[in-house]
């Protein structure tokens, strides 16, 4: 492979971009192997790491939110983007500048064995790989408190797993996804996430279901990990508060704990349920920590971190009654349905729908369908060579005559529609992929915050 000139951001994008044009898949050998070749930077960060299905990317969210209201500095690694890729590394609650991403993607493709490339047994990261490496060699420089990480894809072969040591595991709630790497059934996807576990490691996990919780049991046997269920016993919603949740936290300190959330995704009940489970075990077991590092949780902060918990694309309010949410499986539309059930709304309801051609979708619309939340139905067509076209989803909708759905050929044809000859009190939602609300963000200019 000949070396590029690359000496703006714009070409580092692009770079990265490009990258499944010339990689295959990687051993976690060769990533760890990699890793250590950039100096072992995640050496000094104290990593909480997240796997599941679904809610990976909230509890990563309410950990942080809690931890800067706790006066910690956290960075954080989650993906996918929505608008700009530099979404995936925030520090101090801030996307890192380009000039900082620059200068890690360089520190990386420097490091490249160019000659072994060429002859065609180098190795190469991949997409989410690259991406990896060059979070940990921002935030080992930035030297935060806390490091969070989430997974791209699984848990046991994924890059991030590639670090030496954690301070926490967490697995959300797990369910049927990505069934061609993972596994066709619960238990073998289950056996993927829990492969983030370590000897002596705690793990916190959503405990919904007796398949998922004995494969994580019998794995925290093998590596003596202490083991944290949270479950609906361990949360008990109150109302919907206007735009808000309010609902009760039972903490294993302070008893039951009075929480708002500015959301009506009621989904993030457990997913901030899990977050604080896991805060609160990090925090026990740090009582051999320098003062100035350990971590102290009350009642206050917690509330005070929730309370101004944002997660860009999770029952998000986009515009005034128009709600996006990133519902991109059968289990995410089933909790994305449970909301819609629960949102008090008296006017009618709009969804715009759009999904993948990978996605279980035939089983995604006809829960859409079966809800009977919905007065209309629209379907449109996104921008990424994995969509699913709207014809094909009229042929599934073909089995449901009652139903009569509006077809469009793009995001932004479907949003100037809708939003224009919009019935008084009628409220929009729109589900069905991450790619379509980061393409309803991006079309309505709200996903590029700081720079």
């Amino acid at each position: 492979m000949e070396k590029r000139q690359i000496v703006t951001y714009d070409q580092a994008v692009e770079y990265i971009m490009n990258i499944p044009r010339f990689t295959t898949k990687n051993t976690m050998e060769d990533t760890r192997g990699f890793l250590h070749r950039l100096g072992d930077p995640d050496g000094a960060l104290r990593i909480l790491h997240v796997a599941g299905t679904n809610g990976k990317g909230s509890v990563c969210a309410y950990m942080r939110s809690v931890l800067e209201a706790a006066g910690k500095r956290v960075a954080v690694f989650t993906s996918p983007h929505l608008v700009d890729v530099r979404e995936r590394f925030v520090i101090d609650g801030e996307m890192i500048g380009q000039e900082t991403f620059l200068e890690a993607f360089l520190q990386v493709y420097d490091s490249l064995d160019r000659a072994a490339l060429a002859a065609g047994n180098g190795y190469h990261p991949t997409f989410f790989e690259y991406l990896f490496f060059m979070a940990m060699l921002v935030f080992s420089k930035e030297n935060p408190d806390y490091c969070i990480l989430e997974t791209g894809l699984g848990g046991r072969l994924d890059a991030t797993n590639a670090v030496a040591h954690k301070e926490i595991a967490v697995i959300t709630h797990i369910s049927l996804d990505h069934v061609e790497y993972l596994g066709h059934t619960l238990k073998a996807i289950a056996g993927e996430k829990a492969g983030i576990m370590q000897e002596n490691v705690p793990v916190i996990y959503a405990d919904s279901c007796p398949e998922v919780g004995d494969v994580i049991r019998e794995r925290a046997r093998f590596l003596s990990a202490d083991l944290y269920p949270v479950s609906d016993i361990d949360y008990r919603f109150s109302k919907n508060n206007n735009k808000n949740i309010d609902f009760s936290y039972i903490s294993r300190y302070y008893g039951s704990v009075s929480l708002a959330i500015p959301t009506i995704a009621r989904y993030q009940m457990e997913n901030c349920s899990l977050a604080l489970r896991a805060l609160e075990v990090m925090a026990q077991g740090q009582q051999a920590s320098p003062e100035e590092t350990s971590l102290s949780l009350s009642p206050e902060i917690i509330a005070r971190g929730v309370n101004a918990c944002f997660w860009p694309g999770r029952m998000e309010e986009v515009l005034p009654e128009v709600y996006l949410d990133g519902a991109h499986n059968e289990d995410g539309m089933r909790a994305f349905l449970e909301s819609v059930a629960a949102d008090g709304h008296a006017g009618g309801r709009h969804l715009l729908f759009a999904v993948v051609a990978d996605k279980d979708y035939p089983s995604m619309l006809r829960r859409v369908v079966d809800s009977g939340l919905f007065d209309r139905l629209s379907i449109t067509y996104l921008e990424n060579k994995r969509a699913a076209a709207p014809d094909e989803l009229r042929r599934e909708l073909a089995a449901y005559p009652q139903v009569r759905a509006t077809q469009y050929h793009s995001v932004p044809e479907a949003l100037r529609a809708i939003l224009t000859h919009r019935p008084a009190h009628e409220r929009v939602y729109i589900a069905g992929s991450l790619y379509l609300a980061g393409e309803v963000k991006a079309e309505l200019h709200c996903g590029r915050e700081k720079r």
